[in-house]
């Protein structure tokens, strides 16, 4: 695959997270990549400060750095910030990060070498995963931690995830055929102040709850189904009344999927007025996740194309600016209002499944039985009671932190005060799309649906009637060997 520095797209980024993609840098990029690297070699051999480049980091910006230890200064860098702690990430995040690294280094305002880049791609090529700790960056002066540990990897130093076992780097690099990478001035401050984690797993975290919204659709016309429930809420006619993309489109899926139901013909001389709201209120609600879910893809397309470097190099005008650009707040506030989505997504989820469960009490209709269990003594129905303990449990652990949005601690020497503490709040938002996607998916489940319909000896519509992706196969966390 092509990477063309800036113009990254997610479906580019799905096949990169899926695995098996070799990537290359667009040679477009090369005469901007060598322009940068030229400016910070200027500024290496001169007799101007230049934050990163012949200075100390922090605290110590204002510390002249002589240009003899300017590589050990970076190398330095490195070392101290690998101090990060927990699980490690996943490997389909840990590709992500290698991709969008090189990515916004080709931009050519970092001022690193081309083979830096190289080094980066080669690592993704030949299918080597750097251990990376999934805790420690604050959302502020880039990914400082995680970045470490991805770059003490490529210099030989760090460790590798080998058939799920934590490995020393080196061999694994010999073994490919890569060099360690060695660095140069201010290469080991652009590989790490950055926020390729956040991206990361924001990315990963978008693709699967883009999945799940797909397939929330087919499982609500299933649950709609056993349900004796009405498609006329789903009218094309009332989708335009409402004037929502989102609307439109969920009561289009659930056309598509309820087309040639037998539900249809057997509702239509009941005698209930309507269905209850987790059943006609199925497109508004939807509909609002998948517009959620457009906004938050659309601030993360402009992030993971973004350069997220400090200092950031002009060589057009050989200027090097100090700015804020690692900074994660854009990112930070778009995955929190995908967590609140992500609940009411699920909270519908939810109260379908209760009228499955309670499908006679609700409905006055004793053709299906209360936890859709027959009561002959013999068959256990505590399994539904369990599911809704569950479903209660989950919830309570996905109340949205506030808390993580707009509270963070600063760093020593209140240097940094204002943080984003987006890598946590990602890490949080990965976790909800897990809770979230256990309702629709397995507590709302096809067992529910094939009892309720067997009762009653309708046959459901499969929901191979509406084109659904499969979900990702990996975890937003490593759990250890598969």
């Amino acid at each position: 695959m092509l990477i063309r520095p800036g113009r990254l797209t997610l479906e580019e980024l799905q096949a990169i997270h899926a695995g098996g993609q070799p990537l290359l840098i667009d040679p477009l990029a090369l005469p901007d990549i060598r322009a940068s690297a030229a400016v910070v070699q200027r500024a290496a051999d001169g007799d101007a400060p230049v934050y990163g480049v012949n200075t100390g980091f922090g605290k110590l910006a204002s510390t002249r750095i002589s240009r003899e230890q300017l590589a050990t200064l970076q190398l330095n860098l490195i070392r101290s910030h690998s101090v990060g702690v927990g699980e490690p990430l996943a490997p389909a995040v840990v590709r992500l990060m290698l991709a969008l690294k090189a990515a916004s280094l080709a931009r050519g305002h970092s001022g690193v070498r081309p083979e830096v880049i190289d080094t980066l791609l080669a690592v993704h090529n030949a299918g080597l995963v750097p251990w990376v700790p999934s805790q420690g960056s604050v959302g502020a002066s880039g990914d400082l931690a995680p970045l470490a540990h991805m770059t003490l990897a490529l210099l030989g130093e760090g460790e590798m995830l080998v058939d799920g076992a934590r490995k020393p780097a080196a061999p694994a690099l010999l073994a490919a055929g890569i060099a360690p990478l060695a660095l140069q001035a201010k290469e080991g401050l652009a590989l790490i102040n950055g926020t390729e984690i956040m991206k990361a797993i924001g990315v990963a975290t978008w693709l699967r709850a883009a999945n799940l919204s797909r397939a929330a659709d087919a499982i609500a016309s299933l649950s709609i189904e056993a349900l004796l429930g009405s498609v006329r809420p789903f009218d094309e006619r009332l989708a335009d009344l409402k004037g929502h993309d989102g609307h439109r489109r969920t009561a289009h899926n659930v056309r598509a999927c309820m087309q040639g139901s037998e539900v249809l013909a057997s509702h239509a001389g009941c005698d209930r007025v309507q269905d209850p709201y987790s059943l006609r209120c199925v497109p508004q609600v939807h509909g609002a996740f998948k517009q959620a879910l457009e906004h938050v893809g659309s601030v993360l397309a402009a992030e993971m194309n973004s350069v997220t470097d400090n200092p950031v190099l002009f060589p057009d005008t050989d200027e090097v600016v100090s700015a804020g650009q690692f900074h994660g707040q854009p990112l930070s506030m778009v995955l929190d209002y995908l967590a609140l989505a992500l609940c009411t997504l699920a909270n519908i989820s939810e109260r379908r499944t209760e009228q499955l469960v309670f499908f006679s009490q609700l409905n006055g209709n004793d053709r299906v039985p209360d936890s859709l269990f027959p009561d002959d003594g013999i068959t256990l129905r505590h399994l539904p009671m369990l599911d809704r303990r569950t479903r209660a449990g989950e919830w309570l652990k996905e109340d949205v932190n506030v808390e993580q949005l707009i509270g963070a601690v600063p760093t020593p020497a209140n240097i940094d005060r204002a943080l984003s503490r987006l890598e946590a709040t990602a890490r949080e938002r990965g976790a909800a799309v897990g809770y979230a996607s256990a309702l629709p998916a397995s507590i709302e489940r096809i067992a529910n649906w094939a009892k309720a319909a067997e009762a009653r000896g309708i046959l459901l519509v499969p929901i191979s009637a509406i084109a659904i992706s499969p979900p990702l196969s990996e975890p937003m966390m490593n759990d250890g060997p598969a």
